[in-house]
């Protein structure tokens, strides 16, 4: 039964019933679908933008770079400090620059070191890619399932995680996601019956560019799996046609050509020796920056980083493959498959790299629950549904022990209310595919997550003051007796300390350098960790010792895994 009779004898509507009509209003047009998406994306995504410190260290190199594009007015080159960053292109700087440069123009104090407005291109990007998943998926499913599907991609924490860190994935994500859809569309419109419209070859071909002056060869790879694979299935690439190759490339090179071309001019060939061959084929060919993970590495993190969906993309894949010769589930298939594999192989491994690829995912998950393949009954569905609770329990648990050890006993009461809303609503999900209604589990998944992301992005991360170590000595700045004294640190070198105390920041190498840049003359201030401060007072001469500590930072540094102890050294004339 889905309706049942109140006190007074009206007719109500069950929860199942609640929901699904939920899902009927907000479908009921494209601008009401699009509208719930994007106030699910603020929702999501807004919440500790601001709050949220530097996160190391790839987020404070892309932004510490983007500063110092404004700083020097070159556009073309990219820099850290005095070391050239030949690692990726250009786009997300010039997108970074361009916010920044917007929050000045519109007044935004200490702009330059506002990490919130290098953040807006991946927020914006997170969202794109939310919506652009919408696009795609009306070319799989109606358009009430369509906006599930969307949602739920939406609401996996690693797109969360995304937004919140300025540097290329969500944006790259957005470009994979418009050239991927535009794809999906030129191969089921002959199917359907409908044409490849223009705004298809805008969003194929614009998606490939940006993408391309975002992350290099990442959106060209994603696309020439599946329209590889798929014209072998099919033994033509005729179905490509529609979107026009020889315009498109055109269109593509004039928008990319100009920058890869000045720098190669700029930098005498050292970008591509660099991108090419040290960044990119060094992590195909071994293991960049600590970053190992095994074959089936992703497959395992798939659970935490596409919740709240992966539980259900995971009970997808053998309808996937009852009905891979389906024109939809093919390309789906294609889409996903050999990326993976690919991902799988290579040794380099961050969870970050596959998000590309879950949209589609998404959009198996829903279409597999269209076709009742998500069923309770099937051997192990229960218990795998059962990370819909194991996750935000788990966040929960670690965040209270995350606080109690490494902040004197400090336990994030204000996160504790949204916390617990979570862990209740995902359990209500659980219950409700265990009894049967898989689509009200996807959709209070949903709603999990959108209390999850907020709990511990918006407010939790306020509550651990270890985790922010370089605000806390980039703060001491403010505590000299003189303006815009010279700053250096020893031992602690984190990149976020570099964007939040100014370009100029000096990294002396021992305790001697260190000791000299202390003696210098003028205003300074000296950072010394606590592995190099024996050699920082071997230094100094006998009966001379360094000047008395003006404050002491203890923290943890979430990079190293490790807890940090650093000392200020102050002096002035």
């Amino acid at each position: 039964m889905t309706t049942s009779l109140s006190a007074g004898g009206a007719p109500r509507l069950a929860p199942v019933d609640r929901i699904g009509r939920g899902l009927d209003a907000l479908s009921l047009t494209h601008g009401r679908a699009v509208a719930a998406l994007l106030a699910l994306c603020l929702l999501l995504f807004l919440p500790g933008q601001i709050s949220l410190q530097p996160m190391d260290r790839d987020e404070p190199r892309f932004a510490q770079a983007s500063k110092q594009m404004l700083e020097s007015g070159d556009l073309v080159d990219i820099r850290f400090q005095g070391e050239a960053r030949h690692k990726k292109p250009v786009g997300i700087y010039w997108a970074q620059a361009a916010a920044v440069a917007a929050g000045e123009a519109l007044g935004v104090p200490g702009a330059r070191t506002q990490i919130a407005l290098y953040r807006i291109p991946s927020l914006i990007g997170a969202v794109a890619s939310v919506l652009l998943a919408y696009w795609g998926a009306l070319a799989f499913l109606p358009r009430r399932s369509a906006l599930l599907a969307a949602g739920l991609y939406g609401a996996c924490l690693m797109l969360s995680a995304e937004a919140h860190l300025a540097k290329t994935d969500a944006l790259l994500a957005a470009c994979a996601t418009a050239s991927l859809a535009a794809l999906a569309r030129a191969w089921l419109a002959p199917r359907d019956g409908r044409p490849v419209s223009g705004p298809t070859f805008a969003a194929f071909w614009l998606g490939m560019a940006v993408g391309i002056l975002v992350k290099g060869p990442m959106v060209p790879l994603f696309v020439a799996l599946p329209a590889l694979g798929l014209s072998l299935a099919a033994r033509s690439g005729r179905w490509l046609l529609p979107l026009r190759p020889w315009p498109g490339l055109a269109l593509t090179l004039l928008l990319v050509a100009p920058w890869f071309a000045a720098i190669a001019w700029k930098s005498g060939g050292a970008f591509y020796a660099e991108a090419v061959g040290h960044d990119m084929l060094g992590k195909v060919g071994g293991v960049a920056e600590r970053h190992w993970g095994p074959p089936g590495a992703y497959a395992l993190v798939f659970f935490a980083t596409f919740w709240p969906g992966a539980a259900f993309a995971a009970m997808s894949l053998p309808f996937a493959w009852r009905a891979r010769r389906e024109p939809a589930v093919t390309f789906l298939i294609a889409a996903v498959l050999p990326a993976w594999l690919i991902f799988e192989a290579v040794p380099t491994k961050l969870p970050h790299y596959v998000l590309p690829l879950m949209p589609w995912l998404a959009i198996l998950t829903v279409l597999a629950l269209n076709r009742g393949a998500l069923d309770p009954r099937l051997r192990g569905a229960r218990l795998t549904a059962l990370l819909l609770p194991a996750i935000p329990v788990a966040l929960t648990l670690g965040l209270c022990l995350a606080g109690w050890r490494l902040d004197a006993h400090t336990i994030p009461w204000p996160a504790l209310p949204l916390l617990a809303a979570a862990c209740a609503v995902a359990f209500l999900a659980w219950l409700a595919f265990a009894h049967g209604s898989a689509e009200r589990a996807l959709v209070l998944g949903v709603l999990a997550s959108a209390l999850l992301g907020p709990a511990v992005l918006g407010v939790a991360q306020r509550s651990l003051p270890a985790l922010k170590v370089s605000p806390r000595l980039a703060a001491l700045r403010e505590r000299m007796p003189c303006p815009n004294p010279l700053v250096a640190s020893l031992g602690y070198r984190e990149p976020s300390l570099v964007f939040l105390v100014g370009t100029g920041l000096a990294l002396p190498p021992d305790g001697a350098a260190a000791r000299s840049f202390l003696e210098g003359g003028g205003c300074r201030l000296l950072f010394v960790e606590s592995r190099d401060r024996d050699d920082f007072n071997a230094a100094w001469p006998v009966g001379r010792g360094a000047p008395a500590p003006l404050a002491e930072v203890e923290g943890f540094n979430l990079n190293t895994g490790r807890r940090v102890f650093v000392t200020a050294y102050a002096v002035a004339p």
